[in-house]
């Protein structure tokens, strides 16, 4: 079977990260499998990166189209409000010229593509006979332009007013970029796209959702290399690390550090008010740098793209903390369980599916610091609760969530489809 993904990256950030693993396990499968994406930063050669076509109308066209995005987008540069994460158009610079470089496929299977992929552009220009998968990394395609509502309460009366442009007007442009997006939607049969979602909560959303409810919905959860994440020896990873053998370690990662959306600034206010915990090591992983932690040793390992390497990270940590305050299926917690560091988080999204509580590892109530630090401190001084979790945490991980098995679900699905 030939199967291409869209993404707009390959291996930059962890909606792509995700693509490009699925990508590499349909091929281990023996199946033809590329990916055309805007951003290469892969030497993989069925990574193809798309190329701008020079022609003097259609750079013209593409020049127009972005002046047009970004003059509707500049009013509100100064009314929106700092933390979020990017508001993306439903239009892009490049129209239907993505769907013009797809390789001949059975399927095609999208990813993250803001920025990229235009939706009438691509959906007016496919083939009705080659069917869309679409594997929905965030909520950004059934919302006006943000990646992840803040539970705004806009969403099911089709945006508007929206919280993340600071606006309060009803048409604004999140109301026109729904109504975009519906009908793009709209012009498509519910048998030409196929949603998948990660979780349960991203499940009762589409089906909730005015613009995505009709098409059929498969849940498939993300995978995880067990080989590459893998429980280390965490003595030596500890002496490889430069961390004390006493301490107790507490281990943050997010791509961006300053994304209020992963609740770092929440994990700090905790750990501050745990100072009577003797020997406590903040470990964080991601871009930028970690907030100050209230006299608390942080070690800071930024940007991490080696999957063993950040195996022997998670290794060191005597618990692995993800306070999101809206999550979909981060793969920050799959790779946690696979080398056996138990999780605490808030009880958000597909973190829930994952974190089996009082087994793998402790749910807390969103936004909760005071129980987030309670239960951490409470995990941290009970060695054999964490040890049983370690345990828990990787004997789940190999049974629900390896490639392998996420893999043949896509297939399942894409043979039902073609």
């Amino acid at each position: 079977m030939k199967i291409v993904h869209l993404s707009a990256s390959d291996i930059g950030g962890g909606a792509a990260l995700a693509a490009y693993r699925l990508h590499r396990g349909l091929q281990r499968a023996g199946h033809d499998s590329s990916m055309l994406v805007a951003k290469r930063s892969s030497q993989d050669s069925s990574v193809l990166a798309f190329s701008p076509p020079n022609g003097l109308t259609v750079r013209i066209r593409r020049r127009f189209r972005r002046l047009l995005i970004d003059r509707e987008f500049s009013r509100y540069r100064l009314s929106r409000p700092p933390g979020y994460e990017p508001f993306s158009d439903d239009r892009t610079p490049y129209g239907e010229t993505v769907a013009a470089q797809l390789p001949p496929c059975d399927v095609v299977n999208l990813h993250w593509i803001a920025g990229f992929v235009d939706y009438q552009g691509l959906f007016g220009s496919l083939p009705g006979r080659t069917p869309i998968v679409w594997r929905l990394a965030d909520m950004n395609a059934l919302t006006g332009g943000c990646h992840y509502d803040d539970d705004c309460g806009q969403l099911g009366r089709g945006c508007g007013m929206c919280p993340q442009l600071g606006s309060g007007d009803r048409e604004d442009l999140s109301r026109q970029v729904w109504l975009r997006k519906q009908k793009a939607f709209g012009a498509l049969e519910p048998n030409q796209l196929h949603i998948v979602t990660l979780c349960r909560w991203m499940s009762v959303v589409v089906r909730e959702s005015p613009i995505l409810s009709r098409f059929p919905v498969t849940h498939i959860p993300n995978g995880v290399d067990l080989e590459e994440f893998s429980p280390r020896d965490r003595r030596l990873a500890r002496e490889v690390l430069g961390i004390p053998h006493e301490a107790r370690v507490v281990m943050f990662v997010s791509d961006q550090l300053t994304n209020r959306r992963k609740g770092f600034s929440l994990l700090i206010d905790a750990l501050a008010g745990m100072t009577q915990c003797p020997n406590l090591v903040l470990m964080s992983v991601g871009k930028g740098q970690p907030p100050l932690a209230g006299g608390i040793p942080c070690l800071h390992f930024g940007h991490v793209n080696n999957d063993r390497w950040l195996s022997l990270i998670y290794s060191a940590a005597d618990v692995f903390v993800i306070p999101s305050l809206q999550d979909n299926l981060p793969n920050t917690v799959l790779e946690s369980m696979a080398c056996g560091t138990p999780v605490i988080g808030f009880a958000v999204g597909g973190i829930s599916d994952m974190v089996r509580d009082g087994l793998t590892g402790l749910m807390v109530p969103p936004r909760d610091v005071g129980g987030l630090r309670t239960t951490i401190l409470g995990l941290l001084e009970n060695p054999s609760m964490r040890a049983s979790m370690s345990e828990q945490s990787r004997r789940i991980a190999v049974q629900d969530y390896s490639r392998e098995l996420q893999v043949r679900r896509y297939l399942d699905l894409y043979k039902s489809l073609v």
